[in-house]
């Protein structure tokens, strides 16, 4: 009997293998949703753990020089634990003098307050605004609308407070363990070392970050404050501390430190102080903040302009405000958990601004 001919082989699908990737992709974007999602909902948590981590990894090194003098693990765990403590403690005594001093200000300014309010409203008038847009030019200077904007302050120091408690357990919990970490390349050989040494470099960019805000904070605080209190505006030192604090804020942070400072001029001086302050900070911050300061920062952490403007935005939504200052080095820890990891994701580091990103072939690598 002759047998029945063979079938031909029923080609593979060309589909089947065409969807992995797509189905990879999907489910990769669908974890980083639920992910951001779970940091949105646990931002008072998530916040204070991303500060003291930062803090922490600031501080670390100065466990170097006294572990090599012979001092003991716990003792250099220790002065770690003091150095963060100290520079909380400046933070917080900063923003404590500052907070009292502006609510302070509100209340003995209330009726230049509202005199200012009524002639911004008949300026207003006079060019023909609608009704709508004159209440909201008097609620702005509303003495009571700033009083309680400072009292809400006020309200909302109760749940700094507790974070900031968060922050001081979490330093001491961070320092001890940074002690272990620094020696898994000791403990693990070197199967472990690339990624040793991917940590490592995202610690030294988040020190050179903050190194470079700091230095560039600090002198722009200082004239800063020098010309407010050549101007006459009251409380200079506090609109310096302002400065400084929003410097740590890539890009917008000037538009944040200038708005208090214009509208107390326009109160104290009218419009032609107000013009003057603003052209003060124009000249200063613009030139040291905008046009010095991001090329510093590029070269500290390897970051381009555009993702660090997006960083602000972004992790400001996910973790509420102290993901403006805290958005560089997020942004970071990010690039090494998901692109460094992967020598295929070259070129979306090259796009998000290192500048040693190259193909896995390249000799240059």
């Amino acid at each position: 009997m002759k047998r029945p001919p063979t079938p031909p082989p029923t080609p593979a699908t060309p589909a089947a293998p065409a969807l992995a990737p797509a189905l990879t992709t999907l489910l990769t974007l669908a974890a980083a949703v639920i992910a951001l999602a779970g940091l949105f909902f646990a931002r008072e948590l998530v916040g204070p753990l991303a500060l003291a981590a930062v803090i922490a990894i600031i501080c670390h090194p100065v466990r170097h020089p006294l572990e090599r003098r012979g001092w003991p693990s716990w003792l250099a765990t220790t002065a770690v634990v003091a150095v963060a403590y100290a520079v909380l403690a400046a933070m917080a005594a900063m923003l404590v003098y500052a907070g009292t001093a502006f609510v302070g200000l509100v209340r003995d300014s209330a009726d230049d307050l509202a005199a200012t309010a009524q002639s911004l409203v008949a300026w207003l008038r006079s060019l023909g605004l609608q009704e709508q847009a004159t209440d909201a030019a008097n609620s702005v200077l509303d003495p009571s609308t700033l009083v309680s904007f400072a009292t809400s302050l006020g309200g909302s120091a109760l749940g700094v407070l507790t974070a900031f408690f968060f922050v001081l357990a979490y330093v001491i919990f961070m320092a001890a363990d940074g002690a272990r970490y620094s020696r898994a390349g000791e403990t693990f050989g070197p199967r472990i070392r690339p990624t040793v040494e991917r940590f490592q470099t995202f610690n030294r960019s988040v020190r050179r970050y903050y190194v470079v805000n700091a230095t560039f904070g600090l002198v722009v605080a200082v004239i800063d404050g020098l010309a407010l209190w050549a101007l006459g505006i009251p409380i200079p030192i506090v609109w310096a501390i302002l400065a400084f604090v929003t410097n740590f804020i890539p890009n917008i942070g000037f538009v944040v430190g200038l708005i208090p400072p214009a509208l107390l001029a326009l109160v104290v001086g009218g419009w032609p102080l107000m013009l003057i302050v603003i052209a003060v900070y124009c000249v200063v911050n613009v030139t040291l903040q905008v046009m010095v300061q991001p090329k510093f920062v590029s070269d500290a952490v390897d970051l381009s302009l555009t993702l660090s403007f997006f960083s602000v935005i972004f992790w400001t939504f996910v973790i509420g405000p102290l993901g403006a200052i805290l958005s560089i080095p997020l942004t970071l820890l990010a690039r090494a958990l998901i692109l460094e990891r992967d020598p295929q994701n070259w070129w979306l580091l090259w796009l998000s601004g290192d500048r040693t990103a190259r193909p896995p072939g390249d000799p240059a690598r």
